[in-house]
């Protein structure tokens, strides 16, 4: 690889340093390989690093881009999408790229609309929800019992549950190990609002343990299973949901079908040099 490649951390789904979800952002001239990209995710030790580099004009996508945790590359990520966005931005990279950048990924063609307020607009496939039994231990595992379970699909690959109220899902203790057992990728653990007055309808915290992540601080793949499941039971296309890890995180979601919009703001705090 060249030397002094310029690397920044975003903090995305929050509009102010030191909260949402922080991932690293690496744009190339070209992918390396693979080795490469997981050793500088295991460098930057955020949940996601985002590898993009610019595609040739006249295809269907505007960039390729690739996420990466610390131990392994995923097929889906809101948060390092939204960086990823933030970043050609505030940089000029798509000012000659009028309209929607879109992206080239493991799942399918994604785009991300920029607004006047700073924020972006990123269209995701809705997860297709399937209900389930409640998996023997989960319980035990989350240190809460569910009141409902569902299966998230292909795309994010998590076990989705329901737990009594606001209250219980903030109070989480879980058994990360063990939840490693009961699911492809991790548990999304949700709960409606207590008072929606505050701005937002829902809440929830994601545990990823299977792939290095014991919990994600704000997780936009998440929010495409959460998004059809709230608009179901609240009557609603649009909400917000709040993720209540320790540093927070808002996501405004609106269900389109068989996709899903995700809207946040995202806050460069950090620009370096890679030199590897």
């Amino acid at each position: 690889m060249p030397t002094s490649q310029q690397l920044r951390i975003v903090d995305a789904f929050t509009d102010r340093p030191f909260a949402g979800n922080p991932a690293g952002v690496l744009l190339l001239d070209a992918f390396p390989d693979d080795t490469w990209l997981q050793h500088v995710a295991r460098e930057v030790n955020h949940a996601e690093t985002a590898f993009a580099h610019r595609l040739p004009e006249g295809g269907e996508a505007d960039w390729a881009l690739r996420w990466f945790t610390p131990t392994t590359e995923v097929d889906l990520c809101g948060h390092a999408t939204l960086a990823t966005a933030h970043v050609l931005n505030t940089t000029g990279a798509t000012s000659d790229t009028p309209g929607p950048v879109r992206f080239a990924t493991r799942s399918g063609v994604l785009t991300a609309t920029a607004h006047d307020d700073g924020s972006h607009t990123l269209d995701f496939p809705t997860a297709p929800l399937t209900a389930t039994a409640i998996p023997d231990g989960v319980a035990e595992a989350l240190g809460a019992e569910p009141l409902a379970a569902l299966d998230t699909g292909p795309y994010i690959g998590d076990l989705l549950v329901e737990l009594a109220d606001e209250k219980t899902v903030r109070a989480l203790t879980p058994d990360h190990k063990a939840l490693v057992r009961h699911s492809e990728r991790g548990i999304i653990a949700t709960a409606r609002a207590e008072d929606p007055s505050r701005g937002y309808d829902f809440v929830s915290r994601c545990f990823f343990p299977r792939v290095g992540i014991d919990e994600d601080p704000v997780t936009g793949s998440a929010h495409t299973a959460l998004a059809p499941f709230w608009s179901e039971r609240l009557g609603r296309a649009e909400l917000t949901g709040l993720q209540a890890s320790p540093r927070t995180g808002l996501v405004r979601t609106e269900l389109r079908g068989d996709r899903t919009l995700l809207t946040g703001r995202a806050v460069t705090v950090i620009e370096g040099r890679l030199f590897a």
